[in-house]
């Protein structure tokens, strides 16, 4: 299946966690690292817990993260 690269560190392949975005060579999805961080977990707890990753790797998250919320689409709010 056709691999999507999102940075360096992190693709996306539908045969892989059912596409969702992972840090490449691994299973660990991107959404981990940062529900981890959400939770207050440190970098260094991510590290513990998920022994192939690096501080880029926990960087490139953030950075997708944010790259998603920088987009065009606009979020509408009920007042």
């Amino acid at each position: 299946m056709r691999t999507v690269t999102i940075n360096n560190y992190i693709i996306a392949n539908p045969d892989i966690c059912h596409g969702k975005p992972v840090i490449k060579g691994t299973r660990v999805m991107v959404w981990q690292i940062l529900e981890m961080l959400e939770n207050g977990a440190s970098v260094k707890e991510i590290l513990d817990a998920f022994p192939s990753l690096t501080i880029a790797h926990v960087k490139a998250a953030l950075s997708y993260a944010a790259d998603l919320t920088k987009g065009s689409e606009y979020v509408l709010l009920k007042v």
